[in-house]
C-alpha cells in the first residue's frame, strides 16, 4: 500500500508575516505538511525572537538568542534572510511568489505595494496564488489604515467588557485574557480560509485575495454573547467565573482550594445536589430548572458557596466525578503539563535544535488517523535556510546569491 502523504505536502507558502497571528496561521499550515518559507529581516528577523526572557537554553545551559515566544509559533518552517526594502530583495521575493501556492502577510493596508509585493502585483504574475492579508481592521472601512494589536482589539471588540469580576465586587473591572486570544483565533480563521481557497483553486485553477481582520475574528469569537445581545437588546456584562446562561457553572472555593463545577443540564444539577448532600436544592421550585436557576442565581449560588466551603477540593472532585458531574481543578501551567491526560496525549514535544539542545514546543492538537502531524524541524535560526531555499526554489547558486543579495 502506498503511504499517504501529509495533507498539504506539495504546497509551498511564502510567509511574510511576523509576531503572532500570521505565524500562528503558517505554523498550522507547516504542521499539515506545507513547505513554509519564513522571510525575515537581515540581522533582526521576526520581532518575537527578542521577546524575552525567557530564552531557550543551549547545551551548556546558557541563554540562546531564541525567545520562548518565538519558539511557540515557528516550528516546521524554513527561515531566509531577505531585505524586501531593496529593489533586488523585492525582486527575488516576486520570483519566489511565482513558485508558491500561498502568500501570508500582515503588513498595514497597502504597505507592500511600494515593494511590488501586494496582491495586485503578485496575482498578475501568478494567477493561481492564494494571497492572505491579516490586518487589524481589514482592507476597507474607516479604520482600515490603523494599526491593530491584540490587546486593543480585546478592548474595542467587547471581550474585556465581559471578562473579569462583576462590578461592585473586589477586583472588578475590565480584564484581558491571559493569552493573545485575538491573534490566535485570527490565525486559526486565516488557516481555514487558506485551506478553503486552495480547495476552490483545485476546481477553478485560480487564486484569490483573503482579507482577514483581527477585529472581525474577535467579534465572531464572542459567539453566544453576541446572540445574547441580539436577542435581548442588553449588552452582556462581566460575570466573573460564572456562566451568563447556565447555573451553577462557575468556580467554587473549597476549604483548601478552588474547583470548577459545570452543570450543563438539569439532570447534572440534580446529581450535583445529591453529591454535595443537598438534595432538597434539586427539588426547590426556585431552582427546579435552568431558567429558574438563572433568575434566582444569587440566592442559589449563595447557598452552594456555603456548602462547598465546608469540604476539601479533591474530595468534592471525587464525589462529582463519581456521579458524572463535569468538574475540574484550576491548574497552573506546570500542573497542566504534569497532568496524566496531557502526558498521555503527548502535548509537549522536544525537538532537536541546531544549538545542540532541544526546543520544547506544544504539540499540534490536530490528530489524523492516517497521516499524523510530523515535527520535522525546530523553529529555525535566523536565515538558517537562505542558501538552501534559494537554490531549491529559484536555482540560485552561491555566486548568484552573493551578486544579487550581497550575501
Amino acid at each position: 500500500m502506498t503511504a499517504r502523504r501529509a495533507p498539504l505536502d506539495g504546497v509551498r507558502v511564502l510567509d511574510l508575516s511576523r509576531i503572532l497571528a500570521g505565524p500562528w496561521c503558517t505554523q498550522n499550515l507547516a504542521d499539515l505538511g506545507a513547505d513554509v518559507i519564513k522571510v525575515e529581516r537581515p540581522g533582526a528577523g521576526d520581532d518575537t525572537r527578542g521577546w524575552g526572557p525567557p530564552y531557550m537554553k543551549d547545551a551548556a545551559g546558557e541563554d540562546t538568542t531564541e525567545a520562548a515566544y518565538y519558539l511557540s509559533t515557528n516550528r516546521n518552517k524554513r527561515s531566509i534572510e531577505i531585505d524586501m526594502a531593496t529593489p533586488e530583495g523585492a525582486q527575488v521575493l516576486r520570483e519566489m511568489a511565482c513558485q508558491c501556492d500561498v502568500v501570508v502577510e500582515n503588513f498595514k493596508v497597502g504597505g507592500l505595494a511600494r515593494y511590488g509585493l501586494d496582491y495586485a502585483t503578485l496575482s498578475a504574475l501568478n494567477p493561481a496564488l492564494v494571497y492572505c492579508s491579516i490586518t487589524g481592521f481589514g482592507q476597507d472601512g474607516p479604520y482600515a489604515t490603523r494599526p491593530g494589536y491584540d490587546f486593543m482589539i480585546q478592548g474595542m471588540g467587547g471581550l474585556m467588557s465581559i471578562t473579569g469580576e462583576r462590578d461592585g465586587l473586589p477586583g472588578a473591572g475590565p480584564q484581558k485574557a491571559g493569552v493573545a486570544v485575538t491573534d490566535i483565533v485570527t490565525g486559526m480563521y486565516a488557516s481555514v480560509a487558506i485551506l478553503a481557497a486552495l480547495t476552490e483553486r483545485s476546481r477553478s485553477g485560480l487564486g484569490q485575495h483573503l482579507d482577514i481582520a483581527l477585529l472581525d475574528c474577535h467579534v465572531a469569537l464572542l459567539a453566544n454573547q453576541n446572540s445574547n445581545f441580539f436577542t435581548s437588546g442588553v449588552a452582556p456584562q462581566r460575570a466573573g467565573n460564572a456562566h451568563q446562561n447556565v447555573v451553577p457553572y462557575q468556580v467554587f472555593a473549597a476549604a483548601d482550594g478552588h474547583l470548577i463545577v459545570a452543570t450543563g443540564n438539569d439532570s447534572q444539577y440534580r446529581a450535583y445536589c445529591r453529591a454535595i448532600g443537598a438534595p432538597e436544592l434539586a427539588e426547590d421550585e426556585r431552582f427546579i430548572d435552568n431558567r429558574r436557576r438563572v433568575i434566582n442565581r444569587d440566592v442559589l449560588v449563595g447557598l452552594l458557596t456555603d456548602i462547598m466551603q465546608q469540604g476539601r477540593r479533591d474530595d468534592w472532585l471525587a464525589r462529582l466525578e463519581a456521579v458524572g458531574v463535569p468538574c475540574g481543578p484550576i491548574n497552573d501551567i506546570g500542573q497542566v503539563f504534569d497532568d496524566p491526560q496531557v502526558k498521555a496525549r503527548g502535548l509537549r514535544v522536544d525537538m532537536p535544535h541546531p544549538a545542540g539542545t532541544t526546543a520544547p514546543v506544544t504539540a499540534s492538537p490536530l490528530r489524523f488517523s492516517a497521516m499524523p502531524v510530523e515535527y520535522r524541524h525546530a523553529p529555525p535560526r535566523l536565515g538558517e535556510h537562505t542558501a538552501q531555499v534559494l537554490a531549491e526554489v529559484l536555482g540560485m547558486d552561491d555566486a548568484e546569491r552573493r551578486r544579487r543579495l550581497g550575501k
